[in-house]
C-alpha cells in the first residue's frame, strides 16, 4: 500500500451502522453485509480498514452499534488491527451524531487532526486510485474544507444523490467547489446529467478537520454537538469499548451528515474520485461487479444451472439448481431461499418489513448466531426439545448462568470442555458428555488450545434464550 504524503495524520473513522436489508437473507439485523464476506475472503468490514492502515493513517475508530461490539472487535484482531477506539451507539442517530462523535472523542487529543469518515459497507476496487484521491484531498481539508469524494458515474443511476462540480480552487489542484448537491434524480434527469459531464454520485465519503467540522456543526445543528459532547462525558468504558450515555445520545437530532453540515456551509468542497466504487447496496451491484461466466451469470457456492442467463445465483451450503430462467437472483441460506428479478431486488426490504411486522426470527438472526465466546446454531426444533450446535474458542468462558424452564445435554464432538455444574467441576473429552438438571448453576469453559466443538440437547416447556438467569460473565453482559 503506498504511503499517504499529507503532513498531517489521518484518523480514519468507520460507521458500523445500517442492517443491509436489501441484502437479505444474508445481511440480517443482527449480523449486517459489512460483518459479511460478500466480495472476498475478507469481510467489508475488514477490507475497509485494510484501505486506511499502514504509513500515514493512524488507528481506526470505528463507531457501531452495541450488538455488533464483539463481532467487530474480533474482525479487527482477526486482521491485527488493534482500534483506536470502537465507540458503541445506544441508539442509531445517523451520520451527522456519528461524525459529532468521532471529532470530539480524536479532538480532545488533536483539534486540528484530519478524519476520514468513511462507512464500513463499500466496495472500492482501484485502492491506488482511493489513495491518491485521499492525498488530494488532505491539503484542502487541513486548509479548513470539507471535502467530500465524488463517485465517477457510470450509468444513469436514480438510487444515488449526486453532486454538480464548481470551480477549482487555485491551491489545491484537483479539488473543486461545490456548486449543488442534488437529490436522487429520475432517470431522465440521471441521464442528462451523465451527458453534461462534471456530476458525480455522492458516495457518502468525507475528511475534513475535527475543529472545522465541530465548528460548522455547531453553527448549523448546535442540539447536535451538544448531546454528542454530554454522551462522551457521560459515557463509560466496557472492557475494550466505550459506551456512549443513552439518555444523552438518545437527545440527538436524527440527520444526515449531508443534511446537517454539507449541503448549508460555504466550505464544500469535491474530489472527483474514479476509485472502482460501489456501495453494495443490493444483490444487483454484486452482480455488476462478479466474475460472469459465458452466459453472464455469477456463482457463489454450490450451484447448477441449466439454460439460465445473467442471474446471480448463490447458495450458503445447500445445492441451489435454477432451470430455464433470465436475469434473477437466487439466495439459499439454511433457513430462509430468495428469488427475485434482477430489477426488482430494490424491493426486498419491503419483504424484511413484513417479516418484522410478524415478528419472524429471519428478519434479525440467522441460524447461527456469533457470541464473544464463538457462536450457536441451531439444528433442529421440536416440541419441547430442541438441539444446537455451540463452537466455543479456545480459552473462551460462558457466563455462568441457569435456567428455569429447560435442562440440557452436552455431548463434546471435539475439544476439550470444562464444565462447572453446581459445586462440581468436570473435564469432558471428545465423545463424553453431561447433564445439566434445570435449575442447575452450570458454566462451559474451553480450557485447550484448540476449538471445542458440542452439541447441546435442550429440553423444557420454555426454550427461548432469553431464559438465561446470568449470574457472572467474562464479557459484561447482563
Amino acid at each position: 500500500m503506498p504511503p499517504i504524503n499529507s503532513a498531517q495524520t489521518i484518523h480514519p473513522v468507520l460507521l458500523s451502522g445500517g442492517s443491509g436489508s436489501r441484502l437479505w437473507p444474508i445481511s440480517r439485523e443482527s449480523y449486517p453485509k459489512q460483518l459479511l464476506p460478500l466480495v472476498g475472503e475478507r469481510t467489508m468490514l475488514q477490507d475497509t480498514v485494510g484501505r486506511v492502515a499502514g504509513e500515514g493513517f493512524a488507528r481506526p475508530l470505528v463507531i457501531c452499534n452495541d450488538e455488533h461490539r464483539f463481532v467487530i472487535a474480533e474482525q479487527l484482531r482477526q486482521i491485527s488491527v488493534t482500534p483506536f477506539a470502537i465507540a458503541l451507539e445506544p441508539v442509531g442517530r445517523n451520520t451527522a451524531a456519528a461524525a459529532a462523535v468521532a471529532a470530539l472523542i480524536i479532538a480532545d487529543q488533536d483539534p486540528d487532526a484530519l478524519l476520514l469518515l468513511l462507512p464500513a459497507d463499500h466496495v472500492i476496487r482501484d485502492p491506488a486510485a482511493f489513495h491518491a484521491a485521499v492525498e488530494t484531498a488532505a491539503g484542502a481539508a487541513a486548509a479548513g474544507n470539507l471535502v467530500t469524494f465524488g463517485i465517477t458515474p457510470t450509468q444513469p443511476e436514480t438510487g444515488y444523490g449526486y453532486i454538480r462540480q464548481g470551480a477549482e480552487l487555485t491551491a489545491h489542484s484537483g479539488v473543486f467547489l461545490v456548486d449543488a448537491f442534488v437529490e436522487k434524480p429520475g432517470i431522465e434527469k440521471a441521464a442528462d446529467m451523465l451527458a453534461a459531464g462534471g456530476h458525480f454520485w455522492n458516495g457518502g465519503m468525507f475528511l475534513f478537520s475535527a475543529a472545522k467540522l465541530l465548528s460548522e456543526l455547531e453553527k448549523f445543528e448546535p442540539a447536535i454537538v451538544a448531546a454528542c459532547r454530554e454522551a462522551i462525558a457521560k459515557g463509560s468504558r466496557d472492557l475494550d469499548f466505550f459506551r456512549l450515555d443513552p439518555d444523552a445520545f438518545g437527545a440527538a437530532p436524527s440527520i444526515s451528515i449531508d443534511y446537517a453540515v454539507m449541503e448549508r456551509t460555504d466550505s464544500a468542497v469535491v474530489v472527483p474520485a474514479n476509485i472502482g466504487w460501489t456501495d453494495v447496496g443490493a444483490w444487483s451491484a454484486l452482480w455488476d461487479i462478479g466474475a460472469k461466466n459465458e452466459d453472464g451469470n455469477v456463482f457463489v457456492g454450490d450451484v447448477m444451472t441449466e439454460d439460465a442467463k445473467n442471474c446471480y445465483i448463490r447458495s450458503e451450503g445447500v445445492l441451489t439448481a435454477v432451470v430455464g430462467l433470465d436475469d434473477v437472483v437466487v439466495v439459499a441460506t439454511d433457513d430462509a431461499i430468495l428469488v427475485a428479478s434482477r430489477d426488482k431486488v430494490q424491493d426486498i426490504k419491503k419483504i424484511v418489513e413484513r417479516l418484522k411486522k410478524e415478528g419472524r426470527p429471519e428478519a434479525k438472526i440467522h441460524s447461527r448466531v456469533h457470541r464473544p465466546w464463538g457462536f450457536y446454531q441451531c439444528l433442529h426444533e421440536g416440541e419441547r426439545f430442541q438441539v444446537k450446535r455451540l463452537t466455543v474458542k479456545p480459552g473462551a468462558t460462558l457466563s455462568l448462568q441457569k435456567h428455569y424452564h429447560r435442562a440440557e445435554h452436552w455431548v463434546v464432538v471435539n475439544g476439550t470442555a470444562l464444565v462447572t455444574r453446581d459445586a462440581d467441576q468436570v473435564l469432558l473429552r471428545e465423545n463424553e458428555s453431561i447433564y445439566i438438571p434445570l435449575g442447575a448453576v452450570h458454566r462451559l469453559e474451553n480450557p485447550g488450545k484448540v476449538t471445542l466443538n458440542l452439541i447441546e440437547v435442550q429440553s423444557g416447556s420454555y426454550l427461548g434464550e432469553d431464559d438465561i438467569v446470568r449470574l457472572t460473565d467474562t464479557y459484561g453482559r447482563v
